[in-house]
């Protein structure tokens, strides 16, 4: 009986250490909702959640730093914030209420870098393409180049990191026939691709 009693003290007692155990090891995070307890003002209690740029705010205390810290450090932070105001240091008490919502690494937004796309294209402006896409693959997101563009004449300006830009000159018309290369050319974010107008008799 005595290993019996062990067994079921195990069971119950196990789980309670190991929850205890994950909530010290638990950094908060944008979108968690954070349960706030103050013994000594009932007031103060409520339910925060963690604001995208990782604050809370509570009364008497204004916004504290929340996301990236542990339970124990915000409650720690907000009891010596509130301290001021209570004859002796309050008793604070901060609990997970619940968890932001996770998105699926499957269902997240694929990473892209801002391109840039001037002149005669159908669809000029900024463009946001993946990470490794090409010259032509851009222009085609762009809407492919106009009836009015010098496309012998187009250009890739892209700024180095010394700051200087260097320009790449590409013929579209011969990229198109096979008889050259450069349509394969991979981009960089902030590429800026300028294609001019055809003059009269271009």
């Amino acid at each position: 009986m005595p290993i019996l009693r062990r067994l079921l003290a195990l069971v119950f007692i196990l789980p309670i250490l190991a929850g205890t155990a994950w909530a010290q090891d638990y950094r908060v995070r944008s979108g968690d909702v954070l349960q706030i307890e103050v013994l000594e003002d009932a007031t103060l209690n409520r339910s925060a959640i963690v604001l995208p740029d990782g604050q809370i705010s509570l009364p008497l205390v204004g916004s504290i730093r929340a996301a990236g810290r542990s339970l124990a450090q915000v409650q720690e932070d907000l009891t010596a914030r509130l301290a001021p105001n209570f004859a002796t240091a309050p008793t604070v008490f901060v609990t997970l209420n619940a968890l932001a919502e996770r998105i699926p690494a499957t269902e997240r937004a694929a990473p892209t870098m801002d391109v840039y796309v001037l002149g005669a294209a159908n669809t000029p402006g900024k463009v946001d393409v993946k990470p490794g896409a090409t010259l032509l693959q851009a222009l085609a997101q762009a809407g492919g180049l106009s009836p009015f563009a010098a496309k012998k004449r187009v250009q890739l300006r892209r700024v180095d990191k010394s700051g200087a830009e260097q320009v790449y000159k590409f013929d579209l018309d011969a990229i198109e026939r096979g008889a050259a290369g450069g349509g394969a050319t991979r981009l960089m974010s902030g590429d800026v691709i300028v294609i001019p107008q055809r003059k009269l008799f271009e």
